[in-house]
Order: structure tokens, then C-alpha cells, then sequence
């Protein structure tokens, strides 16, 4: 039986963990009560007395609990932005090449963000085949369901009163600042940071982010492009799918409920589109999050996914 503390478990992807991992036979949870789930010494007892330790806190708050481990065998798994391009921790994509193998031995997982994980699905396997170069000028559009917006985005968005400017997508991240872009540049090896255009839109999970090519930009055809991700991408929680079944539609929630992506390439040998779809509470967070404890464990890492 292993124990697991969820240290921000009132939360959005706290709680989509704790739901997940309460009917689990081989998990036990360690729980705080209202008052003591914010109470310093109750959490550092906690944290140091689990196998595991989620991290579901905002950046600052996800340091300081992380200052409190003092049992060398805890193994965290952080769902911030604070470590995810710290060296020491290990980026917790299982499906880049050789990740699963060193989630595996690391205590310090750095959980990806779900705009960052469909970029990089995408882009990372290009620029390690060499068919585009790290010094190319990318742009990214990536539209989401409000639930990661966190509990006062869905408050807002599932209110009777909704704004009539909530009912059509709305653009953020603005000022090209979005907290995802330093892993997403990390994590492709990037000379340079891509532009990036996030969209939330009035439905609750689900996400589709878009890289478009010019051929100019690609040393391969469209065919080759889409055998280096059948090659790389072959388990459920990862595939290639060659097309969709939705009358020339790509609907943003088609993988509402589950913790696998889909991979698909699109366009012409002009202009190409490379498109992952996801559940941005799914492998864009919790299912991602559970994937990598399932990893740490050493059982299957399929274990409590939905796919």
C-alpha cells in the first residue's frame, strides 16, 4: 500500500486527484482536516511521512512545501509552474524520448502544463528528427475549456449571470507573456520563443493546440511528418491519428473525459497543421499527474487512466 499526500487537494486538479486516487486498493491517502489542511507542521508531517507528495498550490506556496522535505525517499510531483524548467527537476512528459526511464528514478517530477504539452507532443519530435530547425519562428493557437481557468474561471463561466462577452472564445496571454512559454522553449530546444495565442471558450474540459508549417520551414514531406509520430507515439495514452471523423471539423472537447492525446497532421505539402487533442484536466494535468505516480510506483503506468 502506498501513501500519497495531496498538498493543495481543495484545488481543481487536487481535487480531480484525490477523486481519482480514492478508489484505488494499492493507494492509501493521507488526509488533513479543514483546519490543519493550511497548518504548517500538519503538512510538513505529512509530506514527510508519504511515498508520494502532489503539489496542487500556487508557484510560491508549491516552494515552500517542497522546503519542507526531509525524508530523502519522498517523491514529489509538482503541478505548478515552479520547476518546470529547473534542472533539477525532471520533466514529467513520459513520452519524450528516454522520460519514462529517468520519471522513473527522479524524487522531483515537474508536472507540464496543458498548453505546454500539446506544443511540445508536436514540436519536439521534429526538431529531434531534424526536419525543422531550432532556430525556426513558430506559432502556436491553442484553444481550451474554462475548468483550467481554476474554480473562479468555472464560477464565472457556469453562472447564471455568465457575461454575454463569455459566450464567444475569448484570447488571453496577450502580452506574450504566458506563464507556459519558458517549457515550451526548453523542452523543443528552441533558439527562440514561439508567439503564442491561448483561447478559452464556454465549454467546461478539452483543448486543441495547433503549430501550422510552411513547407520552406520543413525538410521532409507530409507523409514523413506523420511517420515520425506514428514511429514515436505507440502507446494509448499517446497516438497518431491519421484523420478525423468529423465532417471537416476538429471539436475542441472530442477527448473531453479521457487522459490520452491524439496526434494528427493536416494541410497540404504547402502548409501543414500539426494538431494535438486533449482533456486539459486529463493529460493536461491530473491524468498526466497520475501517469507519472503510476511511473514512480512502478506499476503500469495506465493504472486509473481513462483512455
Amino acid at each position: 500500500m502506498f501513501k500519497v499526500f495531496i498538498d493543495g487537494s481543495a484545488g481543481t486538479t487536487g481535487l480531480k486527484i484525490f477523486d481519482r486516487l480514492k478508489e484505488r486498493r494499492d493507494i492509501n491517502l493521507i488526509t488533513l482536516s479543514e483546519q490543519l489542511r493550511k497548518d504548517v507542521n500538519a503538512r510538513k508531517d505529512a509530506i514527510n511521512s508519504a511515498d508520494v507528495v502532489f503539489l496542487c498550490l500556487p508557484d510560491s506556496a508549491a516552494i515552500e512545501s517542497v522546503s519542507l522535505v526531509e525524508n530523502k525517499n519522498v517523491k514529489i510531483i509538482d503541478t505548478s509552474t515552479a520547476h518546470r524548467t529547473n534542472p533539477i527537476w525532471q520533466y514529467g512528459f513520459a513520452e519524450l524520448d528516454g522520460n519514462r526511464e529517468k520519471i522513473a528514478t527522479s524524487n522531483k517530477i515537474a508536472n507540464p502544463g496543458c498548453h505546454a504539452s500539446g506544443f511540445i507532443a508536436l514540436v519536439n519530435p521534429l526538431i529531434n528528427a531534424g526536419v525543422i530547425e531550432k532556430d525556426i519562428n513558430l506559432t502556436c493557437f491553442s484553444i481550451t475549456g474554462y475548468s483550467g481557468g481554476g474554480k473562479k474561471m468555472i464560477v464565472e463561466y457556469e453562472s447564471d449571470s455568465i457575461p454575454a462577452l463569455y459566450q464567444a472564445p475569448r484570447q488571453y496571454g496577450l502580452t506574450q507573456s504566458h506563464k507556459h512559454l519558458p517549457e515550451m522553449q526548453k523542452y523543443c530546444k528552441l533558439k527562440d520563443l514561439p508567439i503564442f495565442c491561448p483561447i478559452v471558450s464556454n465549454y467546461d474540459c478539452g483543448m486543441e493546440v495547433t503549430v501550422p508549417l510552411f513547407k520552406k520551414d520543413v525538410k521532409c514531406n507530409l507523409d514523413q511528418i506523420k511517420q515520425i509520430y506514428q514511429d514515436l507515439y505507440k502507446t494509448d495514452v499517446v497516438k497518431y491519428v491519421d484523420a478525423n471523423d468529423e465532417n471537416g471539423f476538429l471539436s475542441a472537447n472530442s477527448m473531453k473525459g479521457k487522459d490520452s492525446m491524439e496526434i494528427s497532421v493536416f494541410g497540404n505539402e504547402d502548409r501543414i497543421l500539426l494538431v494535438s487533442r486533449f482533456d486539459n484536466l486529463g493529460k493536461g494535468a491530473s491524468g498526466a499527474a497520475i501517469q507519472n505516480m503510476n511511473i514512480l510506483l512502478g506499476v503500469d503506468e495506465k493504472t486509473g487512466l481513462v483512455l
